[in-house]
């Protein structure tokens, strides 16, 4: 593929990085595409349930009584309460906390307490608001927009990727989730991810276990994501956890805008997540691990340790360069197009969607 044109060398305004303008036409971006939302299995039987976030919109996920996964706005159509929390089951409704009206697992109103005594109170057009879901193996995804594209749509090729890799996603099992939150924009966590440049210098355990010379380190870009594909090397400088295992490649994915999906050697092992905005200048985002059931305990322990450790070392980046686009020195910076364009390619889906 051929590369971005210099004209892409040219990053985002640093002002995007903390304008609180920017950052609410930005939200858009969340409400209107796939977010991964948690493991099909919190809600496998009827009347399991399970609540999320897709950018600013709370979300529940809920399975009806004739096994169809549905998913709702998690805001009760009263006076805007959630109508539930956490996760578990519901039987066969989900009601307010607040006011107790209840509505069916369609979404349906089902009663609102002296609503007989309101005249032409119509409680059809009451109902909680429905969001698209779907699944692609063990993984739950929501759209909050009625125009969504369907989420096999949005995957594309990168299930057959993960499949290359040697991952079976069917044969995963959810085993634990990771919770973040970092003093920068959602953005530089995100361009943070999507390049390797870095590696070398802030990531000297991951380099021992992958190639990440240019000319082995793969990117690639597709219309709805972006992906970079990391060799075992042949001879591991060190080895953090067992690197043994049907899966000999790191391919890491970014979804657009803000949902990863990484996939490293050794054993069966997939984790995802979103990061978001927690305001123009903090975010959070979370990891969910899922491992076959064959991969003993100690396995994922270490695993999670060098995962964990990469994370470390990313955090003290990505807020540093939060701290150096805010000193209002510079207004923008210049990418090095060979290393970094996955980066191009996203601050160019952020300007055609938000303007600019």
């Amino acid at each position: 593929m051929a590369l971005p044109s210099p004209a892409r060398a040219r990053t985002l305004p640093w002002s995007w990085y903390w304008d609180p303008e920017v950052a609410r036409r930005e939200e858009r971006l969340f409400t209107t595409s796939w977010q991964y939302v948690g493991p099909l299995e919190k809600a496998a039987e009827p009347g399991q349930f399970f609540t999320a976030r897709c950018g600013p919109v709370p979300v529940v996920v809920v399975r009806d009584e004739m096994g169809v996964l549905r998913g709702f706005v998690n805001v009760c159509r009263h006076r805007g309460t959630p109508v539930a929390s956490g996760e578990g089951r519901c039987g066969t409704t989900l009601q307010c906390p607040y006011h107790a009206w209840t509505y069916a697992l369609d979404g349906s109103l089902r009663s609102a307490p002296r609503s007989g005594r309101e005249e032409g109170f119509d409680p059809s057009r009451l109902g909680l608001l429905p969001v698209a879901v779907g699944s692609w193996g063990p993984f739950v995804f929501a759209n909050c927009s009625p125009e969504a594209p369907s989420l096999s749509e949005t995957l594309g090729d990168l299930p057959g990727m993960v499949a290359e890799a040697g991952l079976d996603v069917e044969g995963l099992r959810f085993r634990r989730r990771s919770h973040y939150q970092l003093a920068a924009n959602w953005k530089i966590a995100v361009e943070n991810y999507l390049e390797c440049y870095h590696c070398p210098v802030a990531h000297p355990g991951f380099t021992a276990v992958m190639e990440v010379a240019p000319e082995r380190y793969r990117l690639s870009e597709a219309p709805t994501f972006v992906s970079h594909l990391a060799p075992l090397r042949q001879r591991p400088l060190q080895t953090p956890y067992p690197l043994e295992g049907p899966v000999g490649v790191g391919s890491f994915h970014l979804i657009w805008p803000n949902l990863k999906v990484n996939v490293n050697p050794g054993q069966p092992n997939l984790s995802i997540g979103p990061v978001a905005p927690e305001g123009p200048e903090r975010c959070s985002g979370f990891l969910d691990y899922f491992f076959a059931d064959t991969v003993g305990d100690d396995w994922v322990e270490s695993f999670i340790a060098f995962d964990d450790q990469v994370g470390t070392e990313d955090r003290s980046l990505v807020e540093a360069v939060q701290r150096g686009m805010r000193c209002g020195v510079l207004d923008e910076g210049h990418l090095l197009l060979d290393s970094e364009w996955l980066i191009a390619a996203f601050q160019a889906y952020v300007r055609r969607e938000c303007g600019g």
